[in-house]
């Protein structure tokens, strides 16, 4: 990672938490994974905890189970630490403290966007999740709804961005570091060439719709492909160790 995007995600006004509602979506579907295994503890690492929001959201769903939180900021362990153990660790070739097949599962919520090579960071996560392991990724839309309408207005995009340093062309007053956009058939592609089994695609609001909007932002969920966020279960096949 360049200088530049170290210091805009250590940066304390950078976001790093996406709401609530995702994260609640996200942990009913890992507690379902986990639950249909029996009553054994999960070690579940959260990659790319950020200041740990999502994570305490998602507790109270993952009662019993072994949650540990990961990031490579440390500005944001130091919050993050307030509310769950962290550890810290980068998506490189094995820059996760974690031996080999050593998770049950990991969750991956609004991190993709953010990777100069989201290749790496999947190979690092299919590293340390055991045979069968559970991924649970999170990520913008490149499709959603208003996105499509957007495009044919000659519009940028929501969540898609140019600069670092400012807003051009896009909706939105918040700079946030997304590097790479995914639609619901390139996701699904891009973890199934990864060594993934594609289990459930969802979709999940964005927060940052505006009120007026969101009835209808909610209902779109019940179709994936337009929804603001998809949410992915996924799961390491079987056999797929380092390289794919």
């Amino acid at each position: 990672m360049s200088p530049a995007l170290r210091d805009f995600y250590e940066n304390p006004a950078v976001p790093v938490a996406s709401g609530p509602d995702r994260s609640r979506r996200q942990a009913r579907m890992l507690a379902h994974a986990l639950n249909t295994e029996g009553n054994t503890v999960a070690t579940i690492l959260d990659i790319g905890c950020g200041d740990g929001t999502a994570a305490a959201t998602a507790l109270p769903f993952l009662r019993g189970h072994r949650l540990i939180g990961v990031d490579w900021s440390q500005d944001a362990l130091r919050r993050a630490a307030r509310r769950l153990p962290v550890v810290r660790g980068e998506l490189t070739d094995g820059g996760l403290p974690f031996a080999d097949g050593s998770a049950d599962a990991c969750v991956f919520s609004e991190v993709v966007e953010h990777l100069v090579d989201p290749d790496a960071a999947l190979d690092e996560i299919r590293r340390v999740l055991r045979p069968g392991g559970h991924l649970l990724l999170s990520t913008p839309n490149l499709a959603a709804w208003y996105n499509r309408g957007l495009l044919l207005a000659g519009v940028q995009p929501v969540f898609s961005e140019v600069s670092l340093r400012g807003i051009h062309g896009r909706p939105g007053r918040e700079v946030v570091g997304h590097l790479r956009l995914y639609t619901a058939r390139a996701l699904r592609g891009f973890l199934t060439a990864s060594g993934f089994e594609v289990v459930r695609l969802a979709g999940a609001p964005f927060h940052g719709v505006p009120r007026v909007l969101r009835p209808l932002d909610r209902a779109v969920c019940r179709v994936p492909s337009l929804a603001s966020i998809l949410l992915v279960h996924a799961r390491r096949r079987e056999g797929a160790w380092g390289g794919v």
